[in-house]
């Protein structure tokens, strides 16, 4: 007994928040360690300290025909011992064996709206950091024995409780299986939240996300009903959906709240606004550097003259603008949100009026550029406006120096970048490639169709819904 005491004291590092109550009855005793910070006092007080002193309980047998408890567990080593006290439980040391009671504290936020990603007509409803809380959620809209769950805890040392979900009738084992063996195949000290899970999960040398992060439980329970797999990680606020296709990321689970024909003009704007900007800019100084027969004359006479003491070339007055947008956007972010979009405005303001006066860059740039980076905010993942943000900047060297061909080159090299990724060694592209008749009528469209019945051949092998 006093060797496995000391132990957990020397494993532990004796904490100052660890706590230690021995109890003895007779020749016999009983020691009860938990983390202070971790358990509801309480709850240890009156249902565990009291309890044994009350019983005279000893034995592990007679504390499991007395206390009545939903999570009790047998611990058969220190380590694991050891490792159910730094999840939260209660430590029972007996004379013949120990047992691990869960006394967890409530250290939470409660259940608040989303933040990230915007609610028009939907549920507000978000996740939290409370694993128990982020599960409850999907299962209260998903009242079915058909959601399973499968459990991991990953990071040597954070120890991270992860959980697998998806639709037993639905998802396609093959799926489930690749995940879970991606999982088991982590090895690193600490997996801190669902951002860090997603580097090991994502393709490899893919350059476009394939696993889209949300805070909102009906965009998880709709991904579940396709047949996609939904990872929930502790301590984190956000859920990952996978695989997630190109396609994903211009809907939002608002679409299916709202008419047909609304949506439909809503996602046309979106595609519009990720070629406009990627390709405005470039376009731009294809046609002021190399090939002004590709404008009017008019309008390229009034380019002309709105550039005339600009003493920069147009590479360079795109650079900066594109340059100062991102460091007010990146300052927006960083600021308190009190403060943030007020020095934003400011920011904007001050150098798009000084800039012109001081002839430094043209009115025109400003507004390509103004358009080409409000059109790349239309999306929430943040991967995604990485991605737009790169190729916006690789298009402005290639017009520079090709003009319209060099726009051609990236467009050619951005064709082949989606087309070459894959998510879950599923094309990146469908339902354009390969081309699927049934969901196009879901993609960059939403049109009214009983094809829709159907699910994605891609996910599943239960196509009709119901079933």
């Amino acid at each position: 007994m006093e060797q496995r005491k000391a132990m957990i004291k020397e494993q532990l590092g004796s904490p100052g928040d660890l706590t230690e109550r021995n109890f003895l009855f007779g020749k016999e005793e009983v020691t009860v360690f938990f983390l202070e910070v971790l358990v509801d006092g309480e709850y240890v007080n009156d249902f565990i300290l009291k309890q044994l002193a009350y019983f005279e309980i000893t034995t592990k047998e007679s504390f499991l025909e007395k206390i009545p408890s939903n999570n009790i567990q047998d611990v058969s080593s220190i380590l694991e011992g050891l490792d159910y006290i730094c999840k939260g439980f209660a430590l029972l040391l007996f004379p013949h064996g120990m047992l691990a009671i869960e006394a967890k504290a409530n250290i939470d936020r409660g259940i608040g709206t989303s933040e990230m990603e915007s609610v028009i007509t939907g549920p507000r409803d978000a996740f939290n950091e409370n694993f128990n809380t982020n599960l409850g959620l999907i299962r209260r809209r998903l009242r079915t024995s058909d959601l399973q769950n499968k459990t991991f805890f990953v990071g040597r040392k954070s120890r991270a409780k992860l959980g697998v979900l998806y639709m037993k009738s639905i998802a396609l084992p093959e799926h489930v299986e690749k995940v879970i063996a991606k999982i088991n195949a982590i090895d690193t000290d600490g997996i801190l939240d669902a951002s860090y899970l997603k580097r090991y999960l994502k393709e490899a040398h893919s350059f476009f996300p394939t696993i889209m992060m949300t805070e909102r439980p009906d965009k998880s329970a709709m991904a579940l009903l396709e047949g996609k797999i939904v990872i929930v990680l502790d301590n984190s606020p956000y859920v990952l959906i996978l695989p997630t296709f190109f396609v994903d990321f211009f809907h939002t689970p608002d679409d299916y709240y709202q008419k047909n024909t609304t949506i439909t003009f809503v996602r046309m704007i979106r595609l519009f606004a990720f070629f406009i900007s990627i390709f405005i800019p470039a376009f731009y100084i294809a046609a002021t550097t190399h090939n002004q027969d590709a404008i009017p004359l008019s309008l390229l006479i009034s380019f002309t003259a709105q550039r005339q003491n600009v003493p920069f070339s147009a590479l360079i007055e795109a650079l900066l603008m594109s340059f100062s947008f991102e460091l007010l956007r990146e300052s927006d972010l960083r600021k308190p949100s009190v403060t943030g979009t007020a020095v934003s405005i400011l920011g904007g303001l001050i150098l798009g009026d000084v800039a012109v006066s001081a002839g430094l860059i043209s009115p025109i740039m400003i507004i390509v550029i103004s358009i080409s980076a409000i059109s790349g905010l239309a999306f929430s993942s943040i991967e995604m406006t990485s991605c737009i943000r790169f190729f916006r900047f690789l298009l402005l060297f290639l017009s520079f120096a090709f003009g319209t061909f060099g726009i051609f080159i990236g467009l050619l090299i951005l064709l082949a970048s989606l087309n070459a990724t894959t998510t879950l060694d599923l094309p990146y592209l469908a339902p354009f490639s390969p081309f699927i008749k049934t969901e196009i009528k879901d993609s960059f469209l939403k049109l009214k169709s009983k094809e829709k019945r159907l699910r994605n051949p891609l996910l599943t092998k239960n196509r009709e819904r119901g079933n």
